[in-house]
């Protein structure tokens, strides 16, 4: 695939969260882009604001009317797209030029400075605090991000062309296509093991993966993982270490200690350990691609977040509404631990979504286990995404396993439950549609103040 010689490009998912940011970027370097997708979201919407034209309907007659042109056509399809799909077996069976979207993306990094941000947890907010911490230095960077920064309102940054940010994905194994110069790795739990099928094959690959930083030096990783590289702690020796953290004004005041120097009294108001340690894998990883470290204090000060990465929706004395995406047991306890620090006296209540039967199956335990931390659980069934139900696997044997005061509920009773409960924190977690329920039921509740 050769970029330049390339005037159109279809993406088949192009709402993803992935897939819509290169699409962007395809745009801005004047391709002209087209997409399908299965249902029009707030991504799609903004795309086909953007003189991006976008589809909704599976039918290879629509692309036909498009008369693209074989020989200068690139499609690129996200493997969430069921093979069944119309529109991308049309173009296979045409003969046009078929690849992944991380094939894409590692051609458009391939002549830059790639800054790759991997890991099972973590990767979209340090991905985003990094692009965030290098346009605030004035460094000349694309990011791809895989969330909604708050700070651009988008999925995608410019300020130049020389260096890219990208997450890692390790679905499927597609960070292996990519040709990192600098890379974290942020966590290596165990998941997607629909792919992988032991924890072993996907420590292997995230090794693998590391190998690929020529560097070994520019390779940093949580302290404790089995890698080579320089490595990031919070609170314990590490080569890049926040220490003295404490909590001021609503946020973290702590010292970055590097091999090299130590930069004081840094701010970040985003909470939770796990966060802490996402922007100290950003800020490392900001100095080794060459940031002034005098710079990074302000930037880091001035990060807003992602959207539904603990996500404030309501925040008063008597109530507050927080969103997240937490679909892991790892990420839920990282989540409780965040909540706990900040509202240590305070009943909790948590509404979850379950996300794909394999992974409810493959960490049904733990999941009960983080789950049963909150005083009390709402559980919705499981969201497919691209799975086909799997027999004996649904949200009632998770329920039956969590020890907390629980109940199974519909979407449409999320409001109502949420109304009755006397827990002032409440949280709406998941990866799945619970996304699209957030605005409604805070407006809801914002109306009861």
């Amino acid at each position: 695939m050769e970029l330049e010689n390339i005037q159109n490009i279809y993406f088949v998912g192009i709402g993803g969260i992935g897939m819509s940011a290169l699409a962007r970027y395809c745009k801005l370097q004047g391709k002209n882009v087209y997409g399908y997708d299965k249902t029009p979201t707030k991504l799609t919407k903004a795309l086909i604001s953007e003189g991006i034209l976008v589809s909704f309907i599976d039918n290879s007659e629509d692309v036909v009317s498009l008369l693209l042109e074989k020989e200068v056509t690139q499609i690129v399809y996200t493997p969430a797209i069921p093979e069944s799909n119309n529109i991308l077996n049309f173009f296979i069976s045409k003969g046009f030029s078929v690849v992944k979207r991380a094939k894409l993306l590692g051609e458009i990094t391939r002549n830059t400075t790639c800054l790759a941000v991997a890991g099972t947890h973590g990767k979209t907010t340090t991905s985003a605090i990094l692009g965030h911490l290098l346009v605030a230095c004035n460094m000349p960077v694309t990011a791809f991000l895989g969330g909604i920064a708050e700070n651009y309102n988008s999925n995608f940054i410019s300020n130049g062309t020389s260096i890219t940010v990208v997450e890692a994905d390790e679905f499927d194994r597609s960070f292996l296509t990519l040709n990192p110069d600098i890379a974290c790795i942020t966590s290596m739990d165990a998941d997607h093991l629909d792919i992988y099928e032991t924890n072993h094959s996907i420590e292997d690959a995230f090794v693998e993966f590391s190998k690929l930083v020529p560097k070994k030096e520019n390779v940093l990783y949580k302290k404790g993982l089995p890698l080579q590289g320089q490595s990031v702690a919070v609170l314990e020796p590490a080569d890049f270490e926040a220490q003295n953290v404490r909590i001021e004004n609503g946020g973290y005041v702590f010292d970055l200690k590097t091999p090299k120097t130590t930069l004081k009294d840094l701010q970040f108001y985003l909470h939770g350990h796990h966060n802490l340690s996402n922007a100290i894998t950003a800020l490392g990883m900001a100095i080794l691609v060459g940031s002034p470290p005098n710079c990074l204090p302000k930037a880091l000060s001035t990060f807003k977040g992602v959207q539904r990465r603990f996500s404030y929706k309501i925040k008063r004395n008597d109530l507050v509404l927080i969103d997240d995406y937490a679909h892991h047991p790892t990420e839920i306890d990282a989540l409780y631990q965040a909540v706990a620090e900040m509202y240590p006296e305070d009943k909790k209540v948590i509404v979850f979504q379950p996300h794909l039967y394999t992974r409810t199956r493959d960490f049904i335990d733990g999941f009960a286990k983080s789950l049963s931390q909150f005083d009390e659980v709402l559980l919705l069934d499981i969201y497919p995404a691209r799975e086909e139900p799997i027999e004996g696997v649904d949200s009632q044997l998770l329920l039956q396993k969590i020890t907390a005061k629980k109940q199974l509920i519909t979407k449409e009773e999320i409001l109502p439950k949420l109304q009755s409960s006397s827990a002032r924190i409440k949280l709406l977690v998941g990866a799945g549609d619970i996304g699209e329920e957030v605005s409604k039921i805070s407006k809801k509740l914002s109306k009861n103040g």
